[in-house]
């Protein structure tokens, strides 16, 4: 056997979807050559079931075979001329970016309070004034005492909680000068301290087991 004669892969064609091999990429490349229509239909089926009986436990399921008319027509190229039960992915739709997506968190130096917190602080803006409305404010400035001394804190002062919770609401809700006081901070950190102590005794009882 000459040397010369040896193909390697990288002298050989690009593999569109290489998990379906060269030889089947050789048959799309032929039914595309082919110029009786009909002919050509025959051929497209015929590819569809070997790529099935590649997986014979979706071949019959119909989103599968969406899936599979869809690959068919990307590795033709989509030049792949043929009657298709299916709509078919098209060239334009595959090369279509998403369009971007807006970035959650409208105060990123406070991202450690949450989503969640926002959602809430932007319900509370669209409640009537009343006792409701100012138990849930409460609520949440509480709740953000709470995350801000789970981010690696020890204390904070609630004038600091109520700027916070004036400038995430855009200035609908102001708490500044308020003669409420939030919850105190050792109370509010008592189930984190519980559980740090919880887990110190299973270290413990483990040593010594």
């Amino acid at each position: 056997m000459k040397i010369d004669s040896l193909e390697y892969n990288t002298e050989r064609e690009k593999l569109i979807i290489p998990e379906y091999g060269r030889h089947l990429q050789k048959m799309v490349n032929h039914a595309i050559s082919i110029e009786d229509k009909e002919e050509r239909n025959k051929i497209a089926k015929s590819i569809i079931d070997v790529m099935g009986n590649l997986q014979p436990h979706l071949r019959d399921v119909p989103e599968f075979q969406h899936k599979l008319w869809d690959q068919l027509m990307i590795m033709s190229d989509f030049k792949l001329d043929v009657d298709t039960p299916v709509p078919v992915l098209t060239k334009e739709k595959l090369e279509e970016r998403p369009e971007p997506l807006d970035y959650p968190q409208n105060h990123p130096k406070y991202r450690f309070y949450g989503n969640n917190i926002k959602r809430m602080i932007d319900v509370a803006k669209q409640w009537e004034d009343g006792d409701l409305k100012n138990a849930l404010i409460f609520t949440i400035a509480n709740h953000m005492k709470k995350c801000y001394l789970n981010w690696n804190k020890d204390t904070v002062e609630d004038e600091a909680i109520f700027q916070h919770l004036f400038e995430l609401s855009k200035g609908a809700i102001n708490l500044k000068g308020t003669s409420e006081d939030l919850t105190d901070s050792s109370d509010l950190m008592k189930g984190k301290k519980k559980r740090h102590t919880n887990k110190r005794s299973h270290r413990s009882r483990k040593k010594r087991n």
